[in-house]
């Protein structure tokens, strides 16, 4: 009764997220119908685990960094950082596609939202980098795929998730993203370059910077861009916890709306209204999400898929190349959360009996993440993106094909080569 009432619910939950259901109303029903099929479990388990999939003190830094981010937008950093990363790339080919990749970087730092800041480009970027002569379907993939940076580089929220579930070290998980993150930003500049130069897509200077012009920029944007440093440096030094850090972050992006005289107090009250909506967004598929893993746990699933897997397959790397396939798969019909709390129980303890290194798996597994959201069907980056800028899905998907490939390259040098996610973490610890 109980595998029936399990793979019951599982369907249910499958056929609710083709149909495009929300994520956490799937997860409530898939178990919901567990517990209806299964006798002698009281069906108030749902909300006690659902309550408590989400009184996780590390969650806590979830709607602080949401809030920091917002506030950075309304403080004018992302302006700010925007004029800095022109400068950079200005005479590079490529021109404001190269702004696109860096911006996403090193707004990755400060918001830690990928659809934020997928978003933000869009309405900020797209629009110049067509009248600069960039087709729409290259402009919309350029802003979705350098988005997929953002949950990389530290403080990704993804981390947070992950650390939360695996009883992994957030703060080691912060200072690993900086590799896949650099790597990812390099590869796709590169690939911009290589497009751009075939389509003639200009620089947006042919001058050199001259060095009062550069530190003009350098200190308009110096303030946010120390963010991160402040970030990574206290977790390291022991001054505050990565929960703590969220609420430093907020303290400092109210700091920078006093200096730049940018930010109102409407502008308080409505960041304040962002979180809330951002975070209860996040909570609620974290809390049915807890309910479904807890079903998973009871009937012992995980246990029994480590040993099915293990017999199957006794290399490390066929392990790890499976796990990609089934990540890229899962990634493109789940929303990235939800098939972080279900599945990371089921494989961590797996990769650990394998030897693998948890931080160069927690990477693996967001990396795998990030490219779901970036894939059709349910690629909520390409939603996003397209549905701002008015592109057609058809055509961006042709577009993205390169990328698609840059993609897995970069997923296959985190995967074979350790350095490129614990060679910076190993440094600094």
């Amino acid at each position: 009764m109980h595998i029936s009432a399990v793979g019951l619910g599982t369907i249910v939950l499958l056929m609710l997220l083709f149909l495009q259901v929300p994520v956490f109303a799937s997860l409530l029903a898939g178990s919901v119908v567990y517990f209806s099929l299964t006798p002698n479990i009281p069906t108030q388990i749902i909300a006690q685990r659902f309550i408590a999939g989400i009184e996780s003190i590390p969650l806590l830094a979830i709607p602080f960094f949401i809030c920091a981010g917002v506030f950075m937008n309304y403080s004018g950093v992302t302006r700010r950082v925007m004029d800095f990363c022109e400068i950079v790339t200005g005479r590079m080919t490529g021109g404001l596609a190269q702004v696109n990749v860096l911006l996403s970087t090193l707004m990755g730092g400060l918001s830690g939202s990928n659809l934020a800041d997928a978003a933000m480009q869009a309405k900020m970027l797209v629009p110049e980098m067509e009248k600069k002569g960039f087709s729409k379907e290259f402009s919309s993939v350029v802003t979705a795929s350098s988005a997929i940076i953002t949950p990389l580089i530290p403080p990704g929220i993804a981390m947070i998730i992950y650390g939360s579930i695996a009883n992994v070290s957030i703060g080691r998980l912060f200072i690993a993203g900086i590799g896949p993150g650099l790597l990812l930003c390099v590869s796709m500049m590169i690939l911009v370059t290589i497009i751009s130069k075939k389509r003639g897509y200009m620089p947006t200077r042919t001058t050199s910077v001259k060095p009062a012009e550069f530190l003009s920029v350098l200190r308009s944007a110096a303030l946010p861009l120390f963010l991160p440093v402040i970030i990574i440096g206290g977790i390291r030094l022991g001054i505050f916890t990565p929960t703590e850090a969220g609420s430093v972050a907020i303290v400092y992006s109210l700091i920078l709306g006093v200096v730049y005289r940018e930010m109102k107090f409407s502008h308080i009250i409505s960041g304040i209204k962002e979180t809330i909506t951002g975070t209860a967004s996040i909570m609620l598929i974290v809390g049915a999400a807890s309910a479904f893993a807890w079903i998973l746990t009871r009937e012992r699933i995980p246990q029994q898929a480590t040993e099915l897997i293990v017999n199957m397959i006794s290399n490390k790397y066929i392990f790890l190349m499976a796990v990609n396939l089934f990540l890229i798969i899962v990634g493109m019909f789940i929303e990235g959360n939800a098939a972080m709390i279900v599945l990371v129980p089921l494989l961590a303890p797996v990769a650990t009996t394998y030897g693998i290194n948890e931080i160069q798996f927690a990477m693996i597994f967001i990396f795998n993440m990030a490219i779901g959201c970036l894939t059709p069907p349910m690629g909520t980056l390409m939603f996003v993106t397209c549905g701002i800028t008015k592109c057609k899905i058809k055509s961006f998907i042709r577009e993205a094909i390169p990328f698609y490939i840059l993609l897995f390259i970069c997923l296959m040098l985190l995967t074979f080569v350790p350095a490129f996610s614990v060679g910076i973490v190993n440094l600094i610890y």
